[in-house]
């Protein structure tokens, strides 16, 4: 008969750490999708792909400040598993089962390879950051390719997106580009 006590006590205190866990995810969503406005959605015409579309996996949206603190609106916050396409007016991300992730161009800020992005480490450099503003918010959408031999090309051709600024005070887009 003790035993039984000890099994019912051990689940019981999983369950309650599972019902914790959801409540967390739930109230952190509700939390954010106060301070984000809503997530763009791409244009109906996007033109020619820049480079060739990449498949791997979609690991999470996160704050630019902090790399754990993951964005859980809606399904931004579930990976999957996708394809990463590039297009003059932004990158799109199309998600097996899950909405798509679409950066305008004139959102990017900076891409980098990183070993680390919503609570998934990886070693080496293994995955693709883009760093995008989404209102006054600064996040970073990372993928992680399944051809780690063209992670450098995507953080270049995401990098030439980004728009800069000229002395002139305007901002242009593609300019990085030119500068190589």
């Amino acid at each position: 008969m003790e035993r039984w006590a000890w099994v019912l006590a051990l689940a019981a205190l999983a369950g309650l750490v599972f019902f914790g866990m959801r409540r967390g995810w739930v109230n952190r969503a509700r939390r954010q999708a106060a301070e984000l406005p809503d997530f763009p959605v791409p244009p109906g015409d996007l033109g020619k792909e820049l480079l060739p579309a990449a498949t791997g996996l979609y690991v999470g949206t996160t704050r630019a400040t902090d790399w754990q603190d993951r964005i859980a609106v809606g399904d931004i916050g579930h990976r999957a598993n996708g394809t990463a396409h590039l297009y003059a007016a932004g990158l799109l991300l199309r998600r097996t089962g899950a909405s798509d992730v679409w950066i305008p161009a004139e959102s990017v800020v900076d891409a980098r390879l990183d070993h680390k992005l919503a609570n998934k480490v990886v070693p080496g450099a293994g995955l693709v950051v883009v760093t995008w503003r989404l209102g006054d918010q600064l996040l970073d959408t990372g993928f992680r390719g399944d051809d780690k031999t063209t992670q450098t090309d995507w953080v270049e051709a995401v990098r030439a997106l980004a728009p800069v600024d000229d002395p002139t005070g305007h901002d242009t887009a593609g300019s990085r580009q030119e500068e190589k």
